[in-house]
């Protein structure tokens, strides 16, 4: 029909078959150490986002298994990164983000300046024979997309852009810059990274996982398609899953969505006539007219009502239209049994808008996202994925299978990204 984004294209998915995929490439401390060689040492990754260091000065740490780089906004329009530790001993320069007029080792003092140049030597006498240009900290490529700041520490990795591929047109209508971080949890799992990711890469489990949305949400009728380094999938909401054994109504379909049930205090009832496609895109649009004026008018109904989410390879996941979502995805430490589970809140706004980004919210082993301020009722949702992570690690770790098996379609997210985690991990 019409009411389709206009700037969303259909591209072929990968081949139509199952993919087995080895136990050991998902939880081996092998492929745990070859991800660190290969991987997270060779390809562009998400560090944070611009609002994180606004001023000339401001400092973030930014953490990948047992490596750890230092982002710095050195002048209005410039951006570095550089190895988080000292060139005298090796001490860690910053433990926390912050900002300062320099970058102070906290063990001797040795001192630079924010574009990397050595600025203060205690008892420089006694090292005599090292020159200035010798003592500059090493700097790693960075760059940025649509406001989130992309660090990787190999000199000859391409330019982020042609890594990105097509991904700036995907978002050309939903421009992530006129955002403001609302909400940051992050999750602690009991499950490497990879599974945890995965959770968030199909529709095929909502309706198990999720049985309050089988009447608005048809998780096995999601879109699927692959796109060089990234992934899309496209849920389509108000449209009952397969699974619902009886006609829906669409109040019924919109309660589902909404989560309401008969004791919630809140109802949003469907007119004669509409659908629950309808009154979503509806309140959706009604909201961004609040924030962003007139260009609510030029959004058609599927970018309002429905769900798109992006896998960028390896680990970054941005939500497109309006469902503000953005998910990051890394080992918790060196460990390659734990994993932390980011959830970034992009809200839209208007110019004026503070662009000061929440703190983070610490969720620990075994706590409950729906307990995080400004998570709202996703919270429940994220809860029911989460509360299957652990019990996957543990099922691979005592099955008999070699392997797992992916589906010819329905998984296909996790299908290409497995293709290419081969690739990268692979001896090189």
């Amino acid at each position: 029909t019409e009411d389709v984004v206009p700037h969303l294209w259909m591209q072929s998915p990968l081949p139509y078959e199952v993919l087995e995929v080895p136990i050991d490439r998902i939880i081996s401390r092998e492929v745990h150490e070859a991800e660190k060689l290969n991987l997270w040492s060779k390809v562009w990754q998400f560090a944070c986002h611009e609002t994180h260091i606004p001023e000339v000065g401001d400092q973030y740490v930014y953490d990948i298994c047992d490596r750890s780089y230092l982002i710095v906004r050195t002048a209005p329009d410039t951006i570095k990164a550089y190895v988080n530790a000292c060139l005298h001993r090796g001490r860690t320069l910053r433990d926390t983000p912050g900002h300062a007029s320099d970058i102070r080792c906290p063990y001797h003092s040795f001192t630079w300046s924010l574009d990397g140049s050595i600025k203060s030597i205690p008892c420089a006498e006694e090292f005599l024979g090292r020159t200035r240009a010798e003592w500059s900290l090493p700097e790693i490529q960075v760059d940025s997309w649509q406001g989130f700041i992309f660090i990787n520490p190999d000199p000859d990795a391409e330019p982020l852009q042609a890594f990105l591929g097509d991904l700036d047109a995907h978002f050309a209508r939903w421009d992530l810059r006129d955002r403001v971080l609302t909400a940051h949890a992050a999750i602690y799992a009991k499950c490497n990274w990879k599974i945890a990711q995965e959770a968030f890469m199909e529709g095929f489990h909502v309706s198990t996982t999720h049985p309050q949305s089988i009447f608005g949400l048809a998780g096995e009728r999601t879109q699927y398609d692959v796109f060089g380094n990234f992934s899309r999938a496209m849920s389509t909401m108000g449209v009952p899953s397969g699974v619902a054994k009886r006609p829906v109504t669409e109040q019924e379909a919109l309660d589902s969505i909404l989560e309401r049930t008969a004791d919630s205090p809140i109802e949003v009832v469907v007119p004669p006539g509409s659908t629950a496609r309808q009154v979503l895109a509806s309140n959706l649009r009604e909201r961004l007219r609040g924030l962003i004026g007139e260009k609510a008018e030029t959004f058609v109904e599927n970018e309002l009502a429905d769900i798109f989410y992006y896998t960028v390879f390896p680990n970054f996941h941005p939500w497109g239209a309006f469902n503000e979502l953005i998910f990051r995805f890394r080992p918790n430490g060196d460990d390659h049994e734990t994993s932390i589970m980011e959830l970034f809140y992009m809200t839209p706004a208007k110019p004026d808008d503070p662009r000061d980004p929440a703190p983070v919210a610490i969720v620990g082993f075994d706590e409950a996202v729906a307990d995080v301020p400004g998570i709202g009722a996703l919270g429940r949702v994220f809860d029911q994925d989460i509360y299957n992570l652990p019990n996957i690690q543990r099922g691979l770790r005592n099955t008999l299978k070699k392997s797992i098996t992916l589906s010819a379609y329905q998984e296909t997210k996790i299908r290409h990204f497995y293709m290419l985690h081969e690739q990268w991990t692979a001896s090189k």
